[in-house]
């Protein structure tokens, strides 16, 4: 299969990231969200996110507007027909997931290969839903997708081999990351490993251990992460987490992965993170730490 225009349905933190890497790597994108303002809304933060690399020069204006060119605006789903592969990036709702699937596995021919983008929910319920869950897979970008070159790709139980190798050259080839291939299970590699970290982090502070600060710069500076597991939950936004930490553990019944109370508490205050301007740590609206 020849890849060239690709649809991203949602235009939030990952759907902005997918569709601006896709676009950067030349390939066409279509991009569809609930509402018209929603839509501008995901395309002006594209925009801010491309004039952050040109202010870091690492990025031209003419390279700019070559890559927001490739990034067009779908009128609805319907128009997901015309393209060659399909990610979802919204919400981790499985029902609201199952949904755009159901709707998808009408609009699309079955040569389309359909993905979700989910970083814990079952793939393989989420493709039941279709007539084809041959052609359905998982493609779990990580957060910032620009920045980080790995993709696992998560075989559903009826995923065939041709979806799959199509999807792992894709991947490997045609956008240049690292794919990883995962046999379904809740929270897959990276989401079940960082969520464990992240946890235990919350249990540390919530002990009076230490603070938000030195528990980051424990982990930042003394094993060299790019961010410590506090702000990295910022970053993913807590009440992802929560979600996460809740599915694994019903889905585990392992009580490593309960959610610590204080994450419970941080979401029904509604500090979120970097999406709400304040979660362990405050955040200007471009994300960066004040």
């Amino acid at each position: 299969m020849v890849f060239k225009t690709i649809g991203v349905i949602g235009g939030g933190t990952m759907g902005q990231g997918i569709a601006e890497m896709l676009a950067a790597r030349g390939l066409d994108v279509l991009l569809v969200e609930k509402t018209t303002d929603k839509l501008d809304r995901a395309l002006e933060q594209i925009a801010v996110s491309l004039d952050k690399q040109i202010e870091r020069w690492s990025l031209t204006e003419v390279e700019k507007k070559l890559i927001l060119a490739k990034i067009r605006k779908a009128d609805s789903l319907q128009d997901m027909a015309a393209c060659d592969m399909v990610i979802e990036t919204i919400s981790e709702d499985l029902n609201a997931k199952k949904h755009v699937f159901f709707q998808l596995n009408q609009i699309c021919s079955p040569a389309i290969i359909l993905a979700t983008n989910t970083s814990t929910l079952s793939v393989t319920e989420i493709a039941a839903v279709t007539t084809n869950p041959e052609r359905v897979i998982g493609l779990h970008f990580l957060h910032p997708v620009a920045k980080i070159d790995l993709v696992e790709i998560i075989r559903a139980m009826k995923t065939s081999d041709e979806t799959f190798e199509q999807t792992r050259r894709f991947v490997d080839e045609l956008i240049l990351k690292k794919s990883i291939k995962v046999t379904e299970s809740p929270g897959f590699i990276t989401t079940r490993l960082i969520c464990t970290l992240i946890n235990e982090a919350l249990h540390t502070l919530s002990e009076g251990v230490a603070s938000a600060e030195d528990i980051d710069n424990a982990m930042r500076i003394g094993y060299d992460f790019k961010y410590g597991p506090l702000e990295m939950c910022d970053r993913f936004g807590l009440d992802s987490v929560h979600a996460a930490l809740e599915g694994m553990f019903r889905d585990y019944g392992d009580m490593k992965y309960r959610p610590s109370f204080l994450l419970k508490q941080m979401v029904r205050a509604g500090h979120l993170g970097v999406k709400t301007g304040e979660g362990f740590f405050r955040y200007d609206k471009d994300g960066d730490r004040l």
